[in-house]
């Protein structure tokens, strides 16, 4: 049950303060290399995963994980992540990835601000470009720094390889760094 993971994360992410602040974004993980066999026999070609999460931007916290085996376009994901946590935000910030009018629609609709950078150099783009560099925008990073600390410490690789046990396995992950950054180093 999917719901028991996300709650798990959810409790692990819940012990940092929360700022309401959250930087959207996605990566790739490798799944673990099984023989051609093995693939050909459970008719799998799809090499890679596709995560998306909402990192708190104060706190490091990562707050919810969307996974996909099929890379469905930001633009789809991101929604769908925020959607489930629209409680507890105030403003998302995101790359050009995330950016068109029915992702932005609906965070307005939720009650949530997007901080998202525009694709190209019309004037409309540049405006909104430094308008949303003055507000936090800047912190999106936030999210980058949760991937590759997670990726540095507990790989790039999930090594399941049913879906369930994947998707298992990257909300463990997550929320093994959340835990981590509240215990004191030896």
């Amino acid at each position: 049950k999917m719901w028991v993971w996300r709650a798990l994360l959810r409790i692990s992410a819940q012990q940092h303060p929360q700022s309401g602040y959250a930087a959207l974004d996605s990566t790739f993980f490798d799944r673990g290399h099984a023989s051609a066999h093995y693939l050909s026999r459970s008719n799998r070609t799809v090499e890679t995963m596709k995560v998306t999460t909402l990192t708190d931007t104060a706190s490091l916290a990562v707050l919810d994980v969307q996974c996909h085996a099929r890379w469905r376009h930001d633009t789809k994901a991101g929604p769908q992540v925020v959607r489930r946590n629209a409680n507890d935000l105030q403003t998302v910030a995101a790359d050009n990835g995330f950016q068109d009018w029915h992702s932005e629609y609906e965070f307005y609709s939720l009650g949530v601000e997007p901080l998202i950078h525009y694709r190209g150099s019309s004037l409309n783009a540049v405006s909104n470009n430094a308008l949303i560099r003055e507000r936090d925008y800047t912190q999106r990073w936030m999210a980058e720094t949760s991937y590759s600390s997670v990726k540095r410490s507990l790989g790039d690789a999930v090594r399941a390889q049913a879906w369930y046990r994947e998707f298992r396995e990257i909300i463990l992950m997550f929320a093994i760094h959340n835990i981590e950054q509240l215990c004191d180093p030896l």
